[in-house]
């Protein structure tokens, strides 16, 4: 369960006063606009990991069939680890399992039915096998089962993502959350 396991110079996360949440799911859930809200509504630094591997070249060439980058996650790992220390993000990335299990204190993973999430992806113009590939993903469970087994249990939290209403009903949620964190961890500042 703990990524930093086969690690045995890991850093030590510093305690920190404000929490760290990484916003996962299947691509089309939300992840982005709902971190950034999240984001903004806490008072904290929002990551997007996909965007940071493209301006910052943290990738090893780009896959057209898929219309992606080809993540590379040492890279990615050692460009984030500063960051995190500082606690006070919303990470939001599509894959889970290899970011240091020490980063974060909340562990979100954003769900849409497939009648939903097929329409989104169509609109973001994906292509017919990138779009079959995340409903696929989404039908498996992929990225839940990736956070399951990547994250203590006691830290994940499912939730639908489908409408307007579930986003800012999230966004509350999470956002009573960091200040249920902030109580009780006063005292890391």
């Amino acid at each position: 369960m703990d990524s930093d396991s086969d690690q045995s110079d890991v850093p030590v996360m510093r305690a920190r006063a404000w929490p760290n949440i990484l916003i996962t799911g299947t691509p089309g859930t939300g992840k982005t606009t709902t971190a950034a809200s999240v984001a903004q509504a806490c008072g904290l630094s929002h990551v997007e990991v996909g965007r940071i591997v493209k301006d910052k070249a943290l990738h090893d060439g780009f896959d057209e069939e898929f219309s992606s980058y080809i993540i590379n996650e040492d890279k990615v790992v050692d460009e984030l680890e500063e960051l995190m220390q500082e606690g006070g993000k919303v990470v939001d990335h599509h894959s889970c399992d290899f970011f240091p299990e020490r980063w974060f204190d909340l562990v979100v993973v954003l769900r849409a039915n497939n009648e939903v999430l097929y329409p989104r992806l169509e609109g973001r113009g994906y292509n017919k096998k990138k779009i079959t590939e995340n409903i696929e993903c989404e039908i498996m469970d992929v990225v839940k089962l990736e956070a399951f087994d990547s994250y203590e249990t006691d830290i994940i939290v499912e939730l639908k993502s489908e409408s307007v209403q579930d986003m800012e009903e999230n966004i509350g949620r999470i956002e009573a959350w960091v200040e249920n964190w902030r109580e009780n961890n006063s005292n890391n500042e």
